[in-house]
């Protein structure tokens, strides 16, 4: 049966076209509107030269209205994202590449007399191990005025970077507070002092905020900005932008499988367990390895061509993991900074504009390995919760439980009081067995732990 045109709830800002979903495939409608600049996008080689760098995700023309919409011009179908994933889910160096591509994109399009409209993280997405710009429809014909969207990538892009740069922290839920991009006045109240003494933060930041402080004249009229002026815009913001980052320094859990290594044959072992495992799970397409660390498990996935969402907490591993997939050209696992007690939650109109991470997250398998204990003990969050939570999130579970008797937990323990009386193993199977069918168990050898592999009740 056809189901219903569904308009995507975070695209009613743009008068240009829409997104839509029709029959669970995703579709962009060009109005009338802008008309001259999507035929100068196409006709002047913009699209194909984007296209054949791949910094533009291709679609495909539908010869249909679809909509019905007497104001509908085209209608393009966009290859599929597999997983949407939003700025403040980034590492630094993410958040980075993302502000360079948009530069570069915006410096690719000059040359076809075109220019980007928006310069918001939200359209740039991971595709087959990379970032890249999915907004067709940001891209119009050049006039030389001033770019219209400086402020917004100031504020999207730059802030937070330069932010999490002088702090020495890293400050995503920053983005999430305010995700149309930090206010100017507010990045320089809190950036230091000596930030003023560097040319390109001074501009781009401190006298551009005393400049959008002051109010404008009706009569004012737009100023010529040349294109030589544009180009040196996006040089001094790129050359800015590849100054900027955060200290090589490891946080508690960054070396994690570098010290588990070293405990008897605990990882092999484990890993074993787990191949074996998963050539018995039936048609796995899709996974996530929630507290993924530096992705040695999300590995094992990805060497059977399955997708993994690797999440972890630690801004520190995505990062190094987002590095090292850089430096493999693994196109298998995409890294998104989660922290389970806490994931991100739907925001925007009606909370229905970015969805939730867990209802975009609809995995066949859930990897949760050695993170029992940080939710339950570490943040006091009841068995029955964590079970529900992986319920939501995937159709399979392997999970690994870690008794108080294992060295880590008494590590835990010794900065707080052990209240957690209901932590045990047969606590831990009569929350699950409500949201799970037990398949399979193993304990692995040499340790005090053991892998569960569940399959999710229907419910």
């Amino acid at each position: 049966m056809t189901q219903p045109i569904t308009h995507h709830p975070s695209s009613y800002r743009d008068p240009s076209g829409f997104i839509f979903e029709k029959d669970g495939t995703i579709y962009r409608q060009v109005n009338k509107s802008f008309k001259e600049h999507f035929d100068h996008f196409i006709e002047s080689g913009c699209y194909k030269h984007l296209i054949e760098k791949g910094l533009l995700i291709p679609y495909e023309q539908v010869n249909q209205n679809l909509t019905g919409d007497s104001n509908c011009y085209r209608t393009l179908k966009p290859e599929k994202i597999s997983f949407i994933s939003y700025p403040f889910e980034w590492s630094f160096d993410m958040l980075k590449d993302a502000a360079l591509l948009t530069l570069q994109i915006a410096r690719e399009a000059l040359g076809y007399e075109m220019i980007l409209k928006d310069a918001t993280p939200y359209n740039i997405q991971w595709y087959k191990g990379r970032f890249i710009f999915i907004d067709t429809l940001s891209f119009e014909k050049y006039n030389e005025t001033p770019w219209v969207c400086y402020r917004q990538f100031c504020e999207s892009f730059l802030g937070p970077l330069l932010l999490m740069h002088y702090s020495k922290q890293s400050l995503q839920q920053l983005q999430l507070a305010w995700p149309e991009g930090i206010p100017l006045a507010v990045i320089k109240s809190i950036l230091p002092w000596r930030s003023r003494f560097f040319l390109h933060t001074y501009l781009h930041i401190h006298l551009h905020a005393d400049i959008a402080g002051k109010s404008k004249s009706k009569n004012e009229t737009a100023k010529t900005f040349s294109k030589q002026k544009l180009l040196n815009l996006i040089s001094s913001l790129e050359i800015l932008i590849r100054k900027l980052k955060l200290p090589d320094q490891k946080s508690t859990w960054s070396g994690y499988y570098e010290e588990a290594s070293q405990r008897s044959d605990y990882l092999e072992v484990k890993k074993n367990i787990i191949n074996q495992w998963l050539n018995e799970i039936p048609a796995v397409k899709t996974a996530a390895d929630m507290g993924a660390n530096d992705g040695a498990f999300s590995s094992l996935l990805a060497e059977k061509a399955i997708p993994v969402i690797a999440a972890d907490f630690d801004p520190y591993c995505i990062n190094n993991l987002y590095t090292s997939i850089k430096i493999s050209k693994e196109r298998n696992i995409q890294p998104v900074l989660i922290d389970l007690s806490n994931p991100s939650p739907a925001i925007g109109i009606n909370n229905e504009e970015r969805n939730s991470f867990i209802s975009r997250l609809d995995a066949d398998l859930i990897l949760a390995l050695a993170v029992i204990h940080h939710l339950a003990i570490g943040k006091n969050i009841p068995l029955k919760k964590v079970a529900e939570l992986f319920h939501k999130a995937g159709k399979y579970l392997i999970i690994e439980f870690v008794p108080k008797e294992d060295d880590k937990i008494k590590l835990m323990l010794r900065s707080k009081q052990d209240i957690y009386f209901n932590y045990t193993e047969d606590e831990f199977i009569h929350a699950f067995e409500e949201y799970f069918f037990i398949v399979k168990k193993q304990q692995i050898t040499g340790s005090l732990r053991t892998l569960y592999l569940m399959k999710k009740r229907n419910q």
